[in-house]
């Protein structure tokens, strides 16, 4: 088989990343699209990065046994492993260096290329993934199964490697449509006036996190750089956001860009006030805030339909900015809010009744034709 031309498509998965966990991968002619070799194994309790670097592993593996002089194209939806394997993201973690540089070693120099694909693409892989952490469940290991060959899109024998496309979102969207844009929505981790429940706005303290705020911002920035999706950052200028920002910003080698229409309402004479503080000094205005999306707080000029507005402009900007990227926004609780009842095409006093924690992420998808999709809400298992 000298000369030959190889895919390798790989995952790893974990049910609790940690947790666990296990790989697949498939090593396909790229002439012909059969497959060639499979491998699964369950590996115990693991993170998705390690399963997925370890589905690499044996995918290269089986392609050098095949021929040690193929070369070979690896196919994964895994963004972090791939830029990672291509040298473009540096390896910070500890549990990947080592196995990055196993990978390494497995392959001639120069007879590798890695190449993103959607997770629609990379099905077999999934496949056996799913299969190895089933066995794991019944106390076995992965046994291959019989079956029959299956083509998928190959390379030409005479034509380089395929270039890799432009990222797309990992919250993945109809291909019909082109690659949608997402919106992570990230509010900001806590403050000395969060755990008090008091109203903080735009104009009053402007606090910065506290320390359990400055952790759940470093917590959230380890998950997302795990999840190597995010390919901007903006922020509200907000000082709380702006440090909850960085953190995240740091981490994945991104700069912050401040949007001034992510910024938090307006709360006038509430700012600094607990909820019960406000009832007992301004129980009319209270009531008919809740009752009201164009009422506004006592002393404020905005309103919940203000505040969409504006925020619905600076939604409006970033996708402009940013088409088919996924970009973490990093905002208040009434900002998400309205963008999420936006997308949802949900009443104004939709906001009310939606729970938005410290440093929890929504996602947003936003499509050519104009849709919007919910993926994700008030999700806080980074903070587990």
């Amino acid at each position: 088989m000298a000369g030959a031309q190889f895919i390798v498509q790989a995952d790893g998965g974990s049910r609790g990343n940690p947790g666990p966990a296990g790989y697949g991968a498939v090593v396909l002619d790229a002439r012909t699209g059969e497959i060639l070799a499979e491998a699964a194994e369950y590996i115990g309790r693991a993170t998705n990065n390690v399963a997925e670097y370890k589905g690499l592993i044996a995918g290269l593996k089986a392609a050098h046994a095949l021929d040690p002089d193929a070369r070979i194209l690896v196919e994964m939806d895994s963004k972090l492993v791939v830029e990672q394997m291509s040298g473009r993201w540096k390896i910070k973690h500890p549990d990947m260096q080592p196995l990055a540089a196993e990978a390494r070693g497995i392959a001639a120099r120069g007879k590798v290329e890695y190449q993103w694909i959607p997770r629609e693409k990379n099905k077999e892989a999934d496949r056996l993934a799913n299969e190895a952490m089933d066995a794991g469940k019944q106390g076995r290991q992965w046994e291959p199964k019989p079956r029959a060959a299956a083509p998928v899109a190959a390379a030409a024998v005479d034509e380089p490697l395929p270039a890799a496309p432009a990222p797309r979102a990992g919250w993945a969207g109809p291909a019909d449509l082109g690659a949608p844009t997402t919106l992570v929505l990230l509010r900001h981790g806590e403050t000395p006036l969060t755990p008090l429940r008091q109203f903080s706005g735009s104009t009053g303290s402007d606090p910065g996190l506290s320390e359990k705020g400055v952790w759940q911002a470093e917590r959230t920035a380890e998950a997302l750089a795990a999840r190597g999706t995010v390919q901007a950052v903006v922020s509200s200028p907000m000082l709380r956001t702006r440090q909850t920002a960085e953190a995240v910003a740091r981490r994945l080698g991104l700069d912050v860009r401040i949007e001034e229409g992510l910024r938090e309402l307006d709360f006038g004479d509430w700012e600094g006030l607990t909820y019960a503080e406000v009832l007992e000094r301004h129980p009319d205005d209270l009531n008919a805030f809740f009752g009201s999306a164009k009422a506004k707080p006592t002393g404020s000029a905005e309103s919940l339909t203000t505040l969409t507005h504006r925020a619905g402009q600076a939604r409006d900007k970033i996708l402009a900015r940013y088409p088919g990227k996924t970009v973490l926004v990093v905002s208040h609780v009434s900002p998400i809010k309205s963008l999420v009842r936006l997308a949802l095409g949900a009443p104004p006093d939709a906001v009310h009744r939606m729970e938005l924690s410290a440093a929890s992420l929504c996602a947003v998808q936003y499509y050519s034709d104009g849709n919007a999709s919910l993926r994700l809400l008030n999700d806080t298992s980074h903070l587990r």
